[in-house]
């Protein structure tokens, strides 16, 4: 069945009788040619590519919640390309582009929405540094526009330029920045891999690996044992659980990220507007709430939640920038698992396993990399090489010297 204005008037003036489940609940089979671990934006995206442009047919997605219970329903929303380095800069610009024309090609409404991406500086070297980030942004076929004060105050007049501390001297934007609605992604992701014959296959936990000689063929879960000539694990925060059973230590941390939501104001941010003095980002939905949040909570966790020193902080950095926003409400906050890498960039990847294949690492960056992940990852299962834009996400950049540090920080995952 095909979304369209005139299926909606359909189902409107006859009761809506006519709409179907939006997947297949099936029971697992006992073969695959390829599982994908992991339910998630990125899971469902590589099964989703896997059948539309790769031509696979015997696929599974095995999920142990139900879909969107992940990071792909804990986050705040935020699409951008607005990185720097050549490891990252294709790879995220490929993934824009797909969320531009996405809901035409799964025929499913995400609410994407292109309002823009603004980071604020507030001195003299820090405008060096974006000015750098957008040229390399340009040379990379990306968009970036630098704004003066004045160019800021046409935009948010009622951001706190006078900020002793914090002065804001100008910032830069991508256009085409903005938000999509993270729970419909999946949806939309989902419903367009089980049309094309993937099975998702919900509350159904994998507890090991069937690996011989070096060669996966397979998994144990909490359904059975399923077997597969190819294993492809994308599970984010739950990354380092999952790969231990496989006998493998990964060069990543997992930390919660909280996010939080306002009451709904009237219409006063034009997009998202980030703080280039502290790490805060915001933008507002369609139902009038502040989508906001920060930082990760410095500790390791597997836990979906956070802790109040994290709140605070997150709430400094908005009040610094808009002082108004300290009389609305709090309506909910909620945690996502990070799973970070020691510098800051993703891997998708061949194991030295035979059959087991490895994407994770993403940070603070998963969810807009959602469609050019599982785009990548689809290429790397179906031709078994890397997609050219995702060739630096290598397992082995520690130990042959090229990593990806986009941010200067360095092996510290909590300062990412």
């Amino acid at each position: 069945m095909r979304y369209s204005g005139f299926k909606v008037i359909k189902e409107a003036l006859s009761g809506h009788k006519g709409w179907k489940p939006v997947w297949r609940e099936p029971e697992p089979k006992k073969h695959y040619d390829i599982i994908i671990v992991g339910g998630g934006g990125h899971g469902l995206a590589t099964a989703y590519y896997l059948a539309k442009e790769f031509g696979e047919k015997n696929i599974a997605v095995l999920e142990k919640g139900w879909i969107g219970s992940g990071n792909i329903g804990r986050n705040t929303t935020i699409i951008r390309s607005n990185y720097m380095l050549p490891g990252n800069e294709p790879f995220y610009e490929q993934s824009l582009k797909l969320w531009e024309n996405l809901e035409q090609d799964f025929n499913y409404n995400a609410m994407v929405s292109q309002r823009s991406i603004l980071n604020l500086f507030h001195n003299d070297p820090q405008r060096d540094a974006f000015v750098r980030r957008g040229n390399a942004m340009m040379l990379a076929g990306a968009d970036a526009v630098l704004l003066d004060e004045q160019g800021i105050r046409d935009l948010c007049p009622y951001l706190d330029y006078d900020n002793a501390r914090f002065p804001i001297k100008g910032g830069l934007m991508q256009p085409r920045g903005g938000t999509v609605r993270h729970d419909a992604v999946a949806w939309g992701y989902a419903r367009g891999a089980d049309q094309r014959g993937v099975d998702i296959i919900q509350n159904c936990e994998v507890t090991g690996f069937d690996i011989n000689d070096g060669i996966c063929s397979g998994v144990e879960t909490s359904k059975g044992k399923i077997s597969a000539n190819k294993v492809a694990v994308c599970v984010a925060g739950s990354s380092g659980r999952v790969m231990s059973m496989a006998g493998m230590r990964l060069p990543i941390e997992s930390h919660v990220l909280q996010a939080f939501v306002t009451e709904g104001l009237k219409p006063v941010l034009p997009g998202v507007i980030t703080f280039g003095a502290g790490h805060f980002y915001c933008s507002q939905s369609d139902k009038g709430g502040l989508v906001f949040g920060g930082d990760i909570d410095g500790y390791n966790t597997y836990a979906q939640r956070g802790n109040l020193p994290v709140v605070e902080d997150v709430c400094e950095g908005g009040m610094a920038i808009m002082p108004m926003i300290g009389r609305s409400r709090l309506l909910r906050s909620w945690g996502g698992i990070m799973d970070m890498s020691m510098d800051g960039s993703p891997f998708i990847d061949k194991t030295h396993i035979d059959g087991l294949y490895f994407n994770g690492g993403w940070c603070y960056g998963g969810f807009k990399a959602t469609p050019a992940s599982g785009w990548c990852y689809a290429h790397l299962l179906a031709k078994d090489e890397p997609h050219p834009n995702a060739s630096a996400y290598r397992l082995d950049r520690f130990l042959k010297g090229g990593m990806i540090d986009e941010k200067g920080m360095g092996a510290q995952p909590n300062l990412h």
